[in-house]
């Protein structure tokens, strides 16, 4: 038995720093600058490399998803500004999820443009709080961020609502309790498309599935968040990063046909189905080890 704990113990260490090793190499495209650009109609892509922050314009100001990390708001509001617009018109501000790669940037960027903070309800007290009260991994880890004061908390479906633009929340929870995945109609060129912004499937390595006594009802919510990703109807697949929906090279193709490279339901589709086997294989696997 001791041996058995001490091989348990061993295989976390070693999946840790594995893990820290991977994540230290892939967030460099984290703070990486990127070309900002129109998707379709209002909406606009002003993130980094990976990191996605979407802006929606009105005439009665913007709304801003994902306030990135605390290094990226500069990179933000450059962006925002290079397409023309005012960084203190942003009148709302919004997030995937209560991890510090979507929000940790949301109390500077809420003092610099005074912004209401909108966050669903099963994430709102970890963003007033500054998220998880001790580290998961170590200093710096993305479960803890600046804390920040939340204006709205918003219930499954609620709908969000500035000028013309009209956003709907739906909770697609397990990532975090309270992960949200926005969908919009754009106007393109006189005609109507579905936006879907997918807040998270993934199973971050270190989630527990089985047993979890932080968050008892994990794998029951993972369950909730395909079913609903499956349900939407979508034209435009965009998500919290870039390489959800591989902005980088779809962004290259803009310009270059009379498509609009962002209109993958396709691509959505597959994404979708691929990270519920993954889900399925983890949650599978976490089973047989109880």
């Amino acid at each position: 038995m001791i041996d058995h704990l001490r091989s348990q113990i061993l295989f976390s260490i070693l999946l840790l720093l594995a893990c820290g090793l991977a994540d230290a190499q892939d967030r460099s495209s984290w703070t990486e600058p990127f070309p900002p650009h129109r998707i379709a109609g209002n909406l606009y892509y002003v993130g980094s490399r990976d990191l996605a922050s979407y802006l929606i314009t009105t005439p009665e100001g913007h709304v801003l998803i994902n306030s990135s990390l605390e290094e990226s708001v500069p990179l933000i509001r450059a962006s925002v500004e290079k397409l023309g617009f005012k960084f203190k018109d942003i009148r709302i501000l919004l997030i995937s999820h209560a991890h510090s790669d979507h929000c940790a940037g949301s109390a500077e960027i809420v003092k610099q443009t005074g912004a209401k903070y909108f966050v669903i309800e099963q994430d709102a007290d970890a963003v007033e709080n500054g998220g998880a009260k001790k580290a998961r991994v170590g200093k710096g880890d993305y479960t803890q961020f600046p804390a920040a004061k939340v204006d709205r908390r918003l219930k499954d479906g609620e709908e969000v609502k500035l000028g013309d633009a009209v956003l709907v929340a739906h909770l697609t929870p397990g990532h975090t309790p309270g992960c949200t995945t926005w969908t919009m109609k754009v106007m393109d060129a006189g005609k109507p498309l579905n936006a879907v912004i997918i807040g998270s499937p993934n199973v971050n390595p270190g989630y527990l599935l089985v047993g979890n006594k932080n968050y008892p009802g994990i794998a029951t919510d993972y369950e909730k968040t395909f079913r609903v990703l499956k349900a939407l109807p979508v034209d435009l697949f965009l998500g919290a990063h870039g390489g959800y929906y591989g902005m980088e090279a779809k962004h290259a193709l803009i310009g270059t046909s009379a498509t609009n490279p962002f209109i993958d339901p396709a691509g959505y589709l597959r994404y979708v189905t691929d990270r519920e086997d993954a889900f399925l294989a983890e949650w599978e696997k976490q089973k047989k080890a109880q």
